[in-house]
């Protein structure tokens, strides 16, 4: 079988499954593990698909424009949440200007700071609550409170955050792809996000493993912008971003 046959039936069986294993495409080719491994990197070199241990993925291959609530992303992927989450906390230090965005992962954060003379500045409601319960110093900005995802957006919002400059912030995404880079399904929080990151000196992105390779209706901030966290290594976004492992 020509190379080409190969890579054309590569991304058909990629188009139907979304993803495969070498061990997968062998059986189905059917052809050595190595000529499968060999064909998974030209095409990943080609952008055709994404490699990843194992196997490989269709590019980009999850597009989602649905917003859950609150209530139902905490119930998803908690101990690698809580994983990121105990490790950014560990970088707060005392005396720093901290954004903390709205989100379940950011949210976690919240159990693991300690005594701290940090200040906090937040569009999420219940994290604002928690903070000022812990006897933290915390500012809630103003402006338009999305009920699904307890967020403060809008334009009152957008103007506060241009007059801070924070030392650090903190933020969740709902996709992570090369080709959308961070994004999330809601417009308003998107240009919430967005304005934030531009006044932090340093800014990190909390995603688990399961936000990568998906696409969600808004981009607010390129892959360069921050810091990603995560609980997994990515190795095929690690020529476009900065990823640490939180462990």
């Amino acid at each position: 079988m020509l190379s080409e046959e190969r890579h054309m039936m590569i991304l058909k069986i990629l188009e139907e499954k979304k993803s495969v294993t070498v061990s997968e495409l062998a059986a189905l080719l059917p052809i050595s593990e190595s000529t499968a491994r060999r064909d998974i990197t030209v095409l990943d070199k080609a952008g055709r698909l994404v490699k990843v241990f194992g196997g490989a993925v269709l590019a980009d291959a999850v597009y989602s424009s649905v917003e859950p609530t609150v209530a139902q992303k905490e119930e998803v992927g908690r101990e690698e949440k809580r994983k990121i989450a105990k490790y950014a906390a560990s970088l707060i230090k005392p005396r720093d200007f901290v954004y903390l965005d709205a989100g379940t992962t950011t949210g976690y954060m919240l159990d693991f700071i300690g005594e701290t003379n940090a200040v906090f500045v937040t569009n999420a409601v219940a994290h604002a609550q928690k903070l000022a319960a812990k006897g933290r110093n915390v500012i809630l900005i103003g402006g338009t409170l999305k009920s699904s995802t307890e967020a403060v957006i809008g334009e009152s919002a957008v103007l506060t955050l241009k007059e801070y400059h924070f030392t650090k912030g903190f933020f969740g995404t709902n996709g992570v792809s090369k080709s959308a880079a961070f994004t999330t399904p809601d417009a308003g929080e998107a240009l919430v996000k967005q304005t934030a990151l531009k006044q932090c000196k340093k800014a990190y992105i909390l995603c688990d493993h399961s936000k990568f390779h998906t696409i969600s209706s808004v981009t607010f901030a390129p892959l360069a912008a921050g810091t990603i966290l995560s609980d997994r290594e990515m190795d095929e976004y690690k020529d476009a971003a900065d990823i640490v492992l939180c462990q």
